[in-house]
Order: C-alpha cells, then sequence, then structure tokens
C-alpha cells in the first residue's frame, strides 16, 4: 500500500531532475511567490507581537473589570438600592482561583475620612483605601515594607501611606512615620511603610487590607475589581468564565454586577492585522498565480514528450486513474519543491530586512516565525500542485494507447 502510494512521486522526482534546469525556470514564480509570502507573512507576525507588546503595556486592553451596582433607575432617576451584592475578600480569592489565571488582580475601595494621630488633638482629611492583590507594581517602597499577605487573610489593621500623609502623621524633623499608629472609623491603623507620591500633588492617602472592613461598610463603598489577562485572546474567554462564576455564586444578584472589558479595541487590533494578512496575501497570491501556470506548462510540454511512455504504459494495463495519479504527483513534487526552495528564499529575505527595518526606525523589531505560516506554505503547495495540475493529468490519463504508440 504504501509502495504504491510512493511509486508515482519517486517516478515524478526521476522526471523532475531528468529536467532539472527547465523546471527550475518554470516553478520559479511559484518560488518567488511563496518567498514574498513567507516575507511577508513573517513581518506581519512580528508587527503584530510588537503592537501587541506596545498595545498591552501602555493601554489597559487586557483588561477586566468588575463594578458593583448599587444604583438602579426608577422614572429615568437614579436611586440607590436597598439591597444589592458585594464582592468581599473570600469571594475575590475564588473569583481568581476559579476564572484565572491572571497577569494582575486587584480588589480596592475607598473611603474619604477623618483621621486622628494619638496625641494629636487635630483631626486630617485622608483618602483610606482598602485594597487587595498585587497593586504595587506601579509603586515605590520609600521605607518600610509592603503588608504583609497574612494580613489580608487575617484581617490585621495594618497599613501602607504615602509621603504626604506620612509628614502629617509625625511634625518632627528626622523622625518616621513607620510603627506609628492613626485612628479612623473606630480602628487603630499601625504603618508598616511608606510610598512615594505618584506627583506634588497626591493627596493624603492610606492603603489597608480592605478584609478588615465589615459587609456594612463594604456596602457604603462598594470595591471595584481589575483582573488583566495574560493575553489578548484570552479576555473574551475570561469574561464569559467570571459572567458564569458571578451568576453562579450570587444568584438573583448577580445583575448588581457590571462586567467590563475593552472588547472594541480587543476585536480592532485583531481584525486590523487580519485584514492586512489578507490585502497582502492577495497581493503576493498573484505571483503564485504565475508559478501554478508555470507548473502545469511544464506537465503539458511533459505530457507531449512523453506520449509513447503513456500510450505504452496503458497498452500494459495501466489504468486512467493511474495515469493521472503519476502526472498529480509530478505536479505536487514541482510545487512541494518551488514552495521548499521559496521558504528558504523568504527566510533570507527576511533575515536581512530585519536589520534594515530596525536600523531605519530604531525599534526593537524581530520577524515572527509561527506555525501558522508553515501550514500556509504547506497548504499552498498542495493547492497549486492539484489545481494546476489536473488538466494535463487529464489529458494524459485520456490519450487513446494505440494513437499515443503511433505518434512515436
Amino acid at each position: 500500500m504504501t509502495r504504491s502510494f510512493l511509486q508515482p512521486f519517486i517516478q515524478a522526482f526521476q522526471n523532475i531532475r531528468a529536467n532539472w534546469f527547465h523546471t527550475l525556470l518554470s516553478i520559479l514564480g511559484i518560488v518567488i511567490g511563496v518567498a514574498a509570502l513567507v516575507t511577508i507573512l513573517s513581518l506581519i507576525d512580528g508587527m503584530e507581537e510588537y503592537a501587541r507588546d506596545q498595545i498591552t503595556n501602555t493601554t489597559s486592553i487586557k483588561a477586566i473589570a468588575i463594578q458593583a451596582e448599587s444604583h438602579k433607575e426608577v422614572n429615568n432617576i437614579s436611586v440607590r438600592k436597598d439591597s444589592f451584592a458585594v464582592m468581599d475578600y473570600e469571594n475575590f480569592k475564588r473569583l481568581i482561583a476559579e476564572t484565572g489565571p491572571f497577569d494582575r488582580t486587584v480588589l480596592t475601595n475607598r473611603f474619604n475620612r477623618e483621621v486622628h494621630v494619638p496625641g494629636n488633638t487635630a483631626g486630617m482629611g485622608v483618602f483610606l483605601n482598602g485594597i487587595a492583590g498585587n497593586m504595587w507594581e506601579d509603586s515605590v517602597l520609600q521605607a518600610g515594607n509592603m503588608i504583609p499577605a497574612t494580613a489580608f487573610d487575617k484581617g490585621q489593621a495594618l497599613a501602607m501611606v504615602n509621603e504626604k500623609m506620612a509628614d502629617l502623621i509625625h511634625d518632627k524633623k528626622g523622625e518616621t512615620a513607620i510603627g506609628k499608629s492613626f485612628v479612623t472609623m473606630d480602628r487603630t491603623f499601625t504603618v508598616v511603610g511608606i510610598v512615594k507620591n505618584h506627583n506634588s500633588e497626591d493627596p493624603p492617602k492610606a492603603y489597608v487590607p480592605i478584609s478588615i472592613f465589615s459587609d456594612a461598610e463594604m456596602h457604603l463603598s462598594p470595591p471595584s475589581c481589575f483582573l488583566e489577562a495574560k493575553l489578548v485572546e484570552d479576555v473574551p474567554v475570561q469574561k464569559a468564565k467570571i459572567l458564569n462564576w458571578i451568576k453562579k455564586t450570587y444568584g438573583q444578584y448577580a445583575q448588581d454586577f457590571i462586567v467590563e472589558t475593552q472588547d472594541t479595541r480587543v476585536n480592532q487590533a485583531a481584525q486590523a492585522f487580519l485584514l492586512f494578512r489578507i490585502v497582502m496575501g492577495l497581493i503576493v497570491g498573484i505571483s503564485v498565480l504565475v508559478g501554478g501556470i508555470g507548473v502545469m506548462n511544464v506537465l503539458l510540454i511533459s505530457v507531449t514528450e512523453r506520449t509513447a511512455e503513456i500510450g505504452m504504459r496503458k497498452a500494459l494495463g495501466a489504468r486512467k486513474k493511474d495515469i493521472l495519479r503519476l502526472f498529480l504527483s509530478e505536479s505536487i513534487t514541482i510545487s512541494t519543491l518551488g514552495s521548499l526552495l521559496g521558504l528558504i528564499f523568504g527566510v533570507l529575505v527576511t533575515m536581512l530586512a530585519v536589520p534594515i527595518i530596525k536600523a531605519i526606525t530604531h525599534l526593537p523589531f524581530q520577524a515572527n516565525y509561527t506555525l501558522n505560516t508553515l501550514l500556509v506554505i504547506s497548504i499552498v503547495a498542495i493547492i497549486i500542485g492539484i489545481v494546476f495540475g489536473t488538466y494535463p493529468a487529464m489529458k494524459a490519463a485520456k490519450l487513446d494507447p494505440v494513437e499515443a504508440i503511433r505518434r512515436e
């Protein structure tokens, strides 16, 4: 079975080797077309990877936001609901475990509160932020330590403050706020770390474990949950998983949550690269079409030159499908050879093009060779072989054996 399948390809390769230079010139169109296709696809894949990195590093395109909806509309007037669900710390951990993994997870809310420092009767206005998750990637620790992970599970009254609040906590030169305490919301918080202000106008801020707040306090300032997917493509899938998780966890109160993503921007980015790839592929397809005509030309000449051989084969018992298989095998072999040469040539061109692009743009750009590119090349080779080899193969199969022998 295997031998009968491979035999036509072996004969096809022998025929190609006998007319090597003529075959090479005829498939030059395929070589150029496939080389152009490889170059364009690898450069587009590289552009897509670079653009994806830029988009994801400078925008929130991978972000998924979960907001508690504490109000409803009645007669076109927004009124606060009598009861609604909020996401607490325990459910936040469950959400991450059951719908992740994520690159970044944040649960946060904020209270505007008056804070008192022991020994100082004057109060100060502070933004008191309840936090959980890894929201400190953009913060610079100036002194002390971050709030330990155990403090979130135990609901310990520890706090981190910014420089502005640290200055308000102590008024003696050279003194530090680390280890000092402040009182608000009937709790005494101990400062364990100080982070730098984001800017000179940054107001006094304190960050405390969100798990320390009661359910009633959480309803006064409903937390917001922000998640960041690992890949842009993961956003729609994880959004659907989050919606299902909310429905399963909160039941009739699931409608109290709004899940928002940058779906439009995600789709626009993916569609833009797909459109570019299709358009460039169609343009390159002209070269591939020329190459296919070259394959047909080689096979038609081969049919003419091998008329007597075809007649002899049919006289010795070869069926139409045997002749058809022989010439189709030759066609696929020729187009595969052209595609392979084009692939090698395309990689070489890309290797030369990338340094030129980097020198002109001064960007860290790299071509990207993906499995999809190799699959496209393989499919192109097979399609060209079948489409442009069918007519010569059918012509050879229809030859009358007696007439074919007499032509010799």
